[in-house]
């Protein structure tokens, strides 16, 4: 890819070198919501060369308050592929590739993770996001992880730590004991955050049920699509806001950035 003057600022940090690689690096996202969707601008902006996006959600209109490419115009569109025209807005020679697939266990072959250089989890899904975990751990790829961004007001907690060695997180703890069960001995650094505030407040109205906000949407027939096929449905729901979901996704990108000039230039 050639060089870009877009990023003549990032050069001036991390030098020619650092800066083609990330050209020419090869990252798969798996989850762009609240985290992921920061972590994806981050990389592009950064420079990094070619994107996989993976989310089989639809933007919904709560999640307005947090994610990058959730806006009013936006609601019932597929996730990745509103991200994926906002980032080739900011990177055009970029390559991006805009999976609406979730991964599963039994998916996981689709994705070819052997053919990146990281792989990059921001997934809810407890059983899915071990999966991935474990698979990449297991593959030697390198990882970097995200751990529980929602119950959180104070960005300044945020750290980042090996998975076995984070605390204060209850959603490390559940990993570390699945990981633990599957016989995995691989390691990635997560961040996370030890603090934790209970919910205030109850939901009123939950994703996917009759009593979700969102508008009703329609088919190319003008038949009304149930919400539970387009809008994801959850097993609960928590408070969670931008200034700490985009800074989970930035740290995120962060390490991405931070390993290709270490191994380039020592930084």
């Amino acid at each position: 890819m050639k060089k870009h003057p877009a990023f003549h600022r990032t050069e001036l940090l991390i030098g020619e070198a650092s800066l083609a690689r990330l050209a020419e690096t090869r990252v798969i996202l798996f989850g762009v919501g609240g985290v992921g969707s920061w972590c994806a601008e981050a990389l592009i902006r950064s420079g990094v060369g070619h994107l996989t996006l993976v989310d089989n959600d639809v933007i919904c209109v709560t999640n307005i308050n947090r994610q990058l490419q959730a806006t009013a115009k936006n609601i019932g569109k597929s996730k990745v592929e509103a991200l994926k025209e906002r980032l080739l807005e900011i990177h055009p020679d970029a390559e991006i590739t805009a999976l609406q697939k979730v991964y599963t266990k039994s998916t996981r072959e689709e994705f070819n993770l052997e053919s990146y250089d990281y792989v990059i989890d921001a997934i809810d899904s407890l059983s899915h996001k071990v999966d991935l975990i474990a698979s990449v751990m297991d593959l030697g790829i390198t990882l970097f992880s995200a751990m529980g961004a929602a119950c959180k007001l104070d960005a300044t907690t945020i750290k980042v730590d090996s998975i076995w060695k984070t605390r204060g997180c209850k959603l490390a703890k559940f990993v570390r004991k699945r990981l633990r069960h599957y016989g995995t001995t691989g390691d990635c650094l997560c961040v996370y955050s030890q603090e934790f505030l209970p919910p205030q407040f109850e939901s009123k109205a939950a994703c996917g049920s009759a009593q979700c906000f969102c508008p009703k949407q329609l088919d190319e027939e003008g038949s009304e699509i149930s919400a539970d096929v387009w809008c994801n449905q959850k097993a609960q729901i928590n408070g969670s806001m931008v200034h700490v979901t985009g800074a989970f996704g930035f740290n995120l990108a962060g390490l991405v950035v931070q390993d290709v000039a270490r191994k380039i230039s020592g930084l």
